[in-house]
C-alpha cells in the first residue's frame, strides 16, 4: 500500500523540522564548540602581552555606541593595579584592612572562583599621605603561576587555576627602608622563564632573576634602590636587554645574567622616577617629572654601548603615564597644564597636537584595534583615533565615581576599569 500523500502545510513542517536538525541554533550561529563570542585576550601583565600598551584580538566597535552599558560590578578593594586576563579568568590584586587580596573572577558574570590574602600592615610615609596603601604592582601570569609584589615588597607566587600558595618571599627586608617612600609600584616581568623584580628603597636594591616555580635566586644586579617604572625586555643592536628606571638611573642588563650593560644618570624631585620605557626602533622614549621627554638611541662598538640623546622635548614632559605608539605617532599624558594629551612625531620629537588642560592629574592609556583608549584620573575614558591631526575624541564615558589610576583592560567583552574599591566590565 502506498503511503498516504502529503498536504502542502505538512511538507512544509517537515522541511522546517529538518533545517532546525541540521542547521545550529540562532540565526547566524557558530559550530557549539566555537563560543559566539571569544572571551579576553591575553593581558597578563603591566601593560598587556609586550609590556607596551598594546591590545592584541581584540575588535572594538565600528560606531561607538552613546553610553557603555555595565555588565558586572564587584568589590574588591583598594589600590592601583591593574587588573590581568587570561584564558576567560580575571585576576585582581587589592588591599582590603590589613590585608592585600589576590582573586581570580570569571570574566562573563564577575563572579568569583578563589581568593587568597594575607597579612600585610604598612605604615605609609607622610610624605605618601595622600597617595594610599596600596598595593600599587600590577600581577604577571606565566607558565600557569601568577606572582604579586605587595606594597611593603612582598612577593608571592601562587597556582592561577586554584591560588594555591607556591611560595612566598620577604626578602626586600634584607634592604632599609625594604621599599621606596611611595611603596612598590614596579611590576614583575618573566623573561626566559625568570621572574624579574627590583628590591629596596631609597639606600640601594637589587634588581633580581627568581625561578618562579620555588623562587631560588638566579642572579642579581646590586646597585641603587628601584624607581617606580616596570622593566621591558627590548632587543637593540641584536642584543637582548631588560631596560627600567632605578631611583637615580635609566639601565640596561642582561637578562641572562643580570650584567649591568650601561646607565644613564636619569634624576626627579622626590626620586619620582616612574614612566616605563618604551622602545621605538634602536632609540628609547623616557621621560619624568621635570624632565623632558627624549629619544636616546643606543649603540655597541665591540663590546661597550653608548647612549646618544637624538631629540628632546621640553614642552611635553611626562610624571605618572607611560606613553604608547601607533605607526610613527606617540601618545602620552603630560602634567603640564594640570593634565593634557599629545601626539609627537617618534622621528623629530616634535608635537603633532596636543589637548586643552585640566584632564586630570594622570591617564592611563592602550592601544586596541588601531585606536587609542585613555582613561584618566578623573573616571573618563576617551576613544581617539590615532590619525586625527588634533585631539578630537571619537568617543568619551563616564565610567566610575570615584578616581582610576590602574590601566583600563580591552577584552573580547568590553573594558575592564578598576576604581577606587571596585573592579567592573563595561560592554558595547
Amino acid at each position: 500500500m502506498k503511503p498516504a500523500a502529503l498536504t502542502a502545510s505538512a511538507f512544509f513542517a517537515l522541511i522546517l523540522l529538518c533545517l532546525a536538525v541540521l542547521l545550529p541554533s540562532g540565526v547566524g550561529a557558530r559550530p557549539a564548540q566555537q563560543p559566539a563570542q571569544q572571551p579576553a585576550q591575553e593581558w597578563s601583565q603591566w601593560r598587556g602581552p609586550a609590556r607596551d600598551g598594546v591590545a592584541t584580538g581584540v575588535s572594538l566597535p565600528e560606531t561607538w555606541p552613546a553610553d557603555l552599558q555595565r555588565l558586572w560590578q564587584v568589590e574588591v578593594g583598594a589600590g592601583y593595579s591593574s587588573p590581568i586576563v587570561s584564558e576567560g579568568r580575571v585576576y585582581i590584586f587589592s588591599r582590603q584592612g590589613e590585608e592585600e587580596f589576590v582573586r581570580a573572577l570569571d570574566l562573563e558574570a564577575g563572579s568569583e572562583i578563589w581568593s587568597y590574602s594575607y597579612e600585610a600592615p604598612y605604615e605609609l610615609d607622610y610624605a605618601a599621605r595622600t597617595h594610599g596603601m596600596g598595593p600599587k604592582s600590577t600581577p604577571v601570569l606565566a607558565d600557569g603561576r601568577i606572582c604579586t609584589f605587595g606594597i611593603s615588597g612582598v612577593l608571592s607566587c601562587l597556582d592561577a587555576e586554584s591560588g594555591e600558595v607556591l611560595w612566598q618571599n620577604h626578602s626586600a627586608r634584607e634592604f632599609t627602608p625594604a621599599s621606596p617612600v611611595y611603596g612598590v609600584a614596579m611590576s614583575p616581568a618573566v623573561v626566559d622563564g625568570l621572574l624579574v623584580v627590583h628590591l629596596g628603597g631609597t639606600r640601594g636594591g637589587a634588581l633580581i632573576a627568581l625561578d618562579p616555580a620555588t623562587g631560588a635566586v638566579a642572579w642579581r644586579w646590586v646597585g641603587d634602590g628601584p624607581g617606580y617604572a616596570s622593566p621591558v625586555l627590548v632587543e637593540i643592536a641584536g642584543e637582548r636587554q631588560l631596560v627600567t628606571q632605578s631611583q637615580g638611573h635609566i639601565i640596561g642588563v642582561s637578562p641572562a645574567d643580570g650584567e649591568n650593560l650601561w646607565q644613564i644618570p636619569f634624576t626627579t624631585p622626590y626620586d619620582q622616577n616612574i614612566v616605563t620605557p618604551l622602545v621605538v626602533g634602536e632609540r628609547l622614549i623616557l621621560s619624568g617629572l621635570e624632565q623632558s621627554t627624549v629619544a636616546i638611541e643606543l649603540e655597541k662598538d665591540g663590546g661597550a654601548w653608548s647612549t646618544k640623546e637624538v631629540w628632546s622635548n621640553d614642552r611635553l614632559p611626562m610624571y605618572m603615564s607611560s606613553p604608547v605608539l601607533v605607526g610613527d605617532r606617540l601618545f602620552g599624558f603630560s602634567n603640564m597644564r594640570r593634565g593634557q594629551f599629545f601626539c609627537l612625531d617618534t622621528e623629530t620629537g616634535e608635537a603633532i597636537w596636543s589637548a586643552e588642560g585640566r584632564q586630570g592629574d594622570n591617564a592611563a592609556l592602550v592601544v586596541a584595534d588601531g585606536r587609542v583608549l585613555a582613561l584618566t584620573s578623573e573616571a573618563e575614558l576617551f576613544v581617539i583615533d590615532p590619525t586625527a591631526a588634533e585631539f578630537l575624541p571619537v568617543a568619551r564615558y563616564d565610567v566610575a565615581d570615584s578616581a582610576t589610576y590602574a590601566h583600563p583592560v580591552p577584552t573580547g567583552r568590553g573594558v575592564l576599569i578598576k576604581d577606587g574599591s571596585t573592579l567592573a566590565l563595561w560592554g558595547w
